[in-house]
């Protein structure tokens, strides 16, 4: 999530009540998690284990727990609870904002685009051009819309990242300040959802189409010309390169990249990264050659058993 202007170190640190590690000045444009960090953003990590993940990643500052040797080049912001400062910046830039109209006065609409009764459109959402949105799809604010794309009905677009932290009593939400782009060309089929990125965007990239019920989860990214059939699930921060394509009841844990023109054979199961131009089938999946043979002989078994226990 980019500020809307620089902010310096110390006015940050100002913003959360903290100490700081770094020159006063020090500039800082945005925030972001630690997939998505880039230089001259802020960073949170609050666990001895991540700590030289964060210090050595791109970020420019470290909102961390425990004053450290700080990097050359960067800073440090030192917190009680840093997940707790992170949800408070993501507060202070990106405040919720109730919604006085089903289509907000902010959101800009393209020409010749069809919006079908009972749609909810936020805040500065922006939508492109010929397009057709179906009743009863909800459009969370700051989502953005290429031309010619067709969102079937029941749609939520831009909902909070499923992203919390234990606590010792209760589950701890972390504030989702991304949003999600939708780009030229896709089409999103009934009910499907797809959830804002926690301080980035969550992006399906053009031309890619998406069946029926299926959930996109934070930060992924689908590329272009993809194919997604019905009840797919796709967790948190995935990458999915172009022309891919899932089939139905495909589940696919968190963070993993799914190669260009790979295919994953329905109700499969995904647990590692897919390598480009393979096919995969199972649950954990494998490439379907391998699996259909493991399968086979997994059928001979009983067979296998009968011959040993009459040579026994």
């Amino acid at each position: 999530m980019q500020f809307p202007q620089p902010y310096t170190l110390q006015q940050i640190a100002q913003i959360l009540d903290t100490k700081f590690v770094g020159k006063s000045d020090f500039k800082i444009t945005g925030m972001n998690e630690i997939h998505v960090i880039n230089p001259g953003e802020i960073v949170f990590v609050d666990h001895p284990k991540y700590y030289d993940k964060a210090l050595n990643s791109k970020a420019s500052v470290i909102l961390i727990n425990k004053e450290v040797d700080c990097p050359e080049g960067k800073a440090l912001l030192i917190s009680e609870d840093p997940f707790r400062d992170f949800n408070k910046l993501t507060d202070y830039f990106k405040r919720f904002q109730k919604a006085d109209h089903n289509i907000s006065d902010s959101a800009q609409i393209g020409d010749d685009t069809v919006i079908q009764p009972q749609v909810f459109i936020g805040h500065h959402v922006k939508i492109g051009k010929n397009c057709l949105i179906h009743p009863n799809v909800c459009i969370y604010d700051g989502v953005e819309i290429g031309d010619n794309v067709i969102i079937h009905a029941g749609v939520v677009i831009g909902a909070d990242a499923f992203y919390y932290k234990n606590r010792q009593t209760y589950h701890d939400k972390l504030k989702s300040g991304g949003s999600v782009v939708i780009e030229d060309g896709v089409e999103l089929g009934a009910n499907t959802t797809i959830d804002k990125g926690v301080s980035a965007n969550t992006i399906i990239k053009k031309g890619t189409k998406i069946d029926n019920q299926v959930q996109i989860g934070h930060d992924t990214i689908v590329g272009e010309r993809c194919i997604i059939a019905a009840q797919v699930g796709i967790a948190g921060c995935v990458v999915v390169e172009d022309e891919a394509t899932i089939w139905g009841q495909v589940g696919i844990a968190s963070g993993l990249t799914i190669g260009k023109k790979s295919t994953i054979l329905a109700t499969s199961g995904i647990s590692k990264d897919c390598e480009p131009g393979k096919t995969y089938f199972g649950s954990p999946a494998a490439d379907v050659r391998k699996k259909y043979r493991e399968l086979a002989s997994v059928s001979r078994l009983p067979e296998v058993l009968s011959k040993l226990k009459k040579l026994i």
